[in-house]
């Protein structure tokens, strides 16, 4: 039966292949326990998992991102574009019974190349030029300066991964960071467990999974971290105001640009920031018109570690994004064993695209 969502999807799919893509599908069952930990606490917790008793834990696909890189690293294939339309699914919240828990998604990825600035260029502006005709606003970001900003902190690597880790949880993230600039203190009972003499002494038997050496470890871990000087103001301030940033692309850069005169990890990423931007509007995207967001992106997918955008109903705040995507070498470095490839992607919820340009569609 044809639907306004399928015809979207068939129209958009259309689209990605004439952009050079090549069409791949992807098994609706995905191995969970290979690919759960991969996607964001959001999906991890709406995902759709089902026990096999002779193949394990699988899960109905949430995205097809993660499946189409697992399949692309196999094959060892570089460079490639692929493009894919079928059904993803994600549990909903009870407060929202109206969204579907199964929907129709496509998309555009490409691996290798480069000219990774240009391929970001390329994904947005043709995922753009599909839906042209929807009132859509434009909200970029990019993940790889927090990261950048992490790796200058004069903090141990520990502390440097805790950050990293968590950088997609923005509550957990701040209160690490607090903890770590001296604002906070520890939990107290971390403080009245390392402040005995012997942690060990009248503790009972050992049972549980962890052996006494793992727990010498980790209390000698808890040790280090206490000891170490805390971050300094500037420190802090430098992320505060790369997450504050809020502005036209071209405004943002120059605020980067002017921080970066002060913290020089940021420099690389400040410069890629000013390629992408040159790409895009090599490809009649108006930098001045997109907005970019210093904390944008870092509730969604875990995946991303660079460029991040989403399209936007300009006059339905309530609805998801309508197309989403960005960069994710690392995902390609552990579904690759330890061998990256660089990779930058985007998908368009069929359904809803389909909804605003006909009014129906689910």
């Amino acid at each position: 039966m044809s639907t306004p969502a399928r015809r979207e999807a068939r129209r958009l799919l259309d689209a990605f292949l004439a952009a050079g893509a090549e069409e791949v599908e992807a098994a609706v069952l995905q191995p969970a326990d290979l690919l759960l930990d991969l996607y964001g606490e959001d999906i991890r917790a709406r995902a759709f998992v089902v026990h096999d008793p002779s193949r394990g834990d699988a899960m109905l696909r949430p995205d097809f991102t993660v499946p189409v890189v697992r399949m692309h690293m196999e094959a060892g294939r570089d460079p490639a574009r692929y493009a894919y339309a079928g059904a993803v699914f994600r549990q909903q919240d009870e407060d929202d019974p109206d969204r579907p828990a199964e929907y129709l998604q496509a998309g555009f990825e490409i691996f290798g190349g480069s000219d990774p600035e240009e391929a970001e260029a390329e994904v947005f502006a043709t995922l753009s030029a599909a839906l042209a005709d929807l009132p859509l606003r434009a909200a970029t970001g990019d993940i790889g300066l927090l990261l950048a900003a992490v790796e200058g902190l004069s903090a141990s690597p520990a502390r440097k991964a805790a950050l990293r880790r968590h950088l997609w949880r923005p509550r957990r993230f701040r209160a690490l960071l607090d903890r770590y600039a001296g604002r906070t203190a520890p939990p107290p009972a971390r403080e009245r467990l390392l402040a005995l003499a012997d942690p060990f002494e009248g503790a009972g038997p050992e049972i549980g999974l962890r052996s006494r050496a793992e727990v010498e470890a980790r209390l000698d871990a808890l040790r280090a971290e206490a000891a170490e000087p805390p971050l300094t103001a500037a420190e802090v301030a430098l992320i505060d105001a790369l997450l504050a940033i809020a502005a036209p692309a071209p405004a943002a850069l120059e605020t980067v640009r002017a921080l970066a005169a002060g913290a020089p990890s940021l420099a690389p990423a400040a410069e890629r920031l000013a390629r992408r931007l040159a790409a895009l509007e090599r490809r009649g995207i108006a930098p001045e018109a997109l907005r970019f967001e210093g904390s944008f992106g870092r509730t969604t997918l875990e995946y991303y570690d660079g460029f991040v955008f989403g399209l936007f109903a300009e006059r339905r705040p309530d609805l998801p994004p309508v197309a989403s995507g960005g960069r994710y070498d690392a995902l390609t470095r552990v579904l690759g064993q330890g061998r990256a490839v660089p990779a930058v992607g985007g998908a368009v919820r069929a359904g809803l695209a389909a909804r605003l340009r006909f009014g129906g569609g689910r």
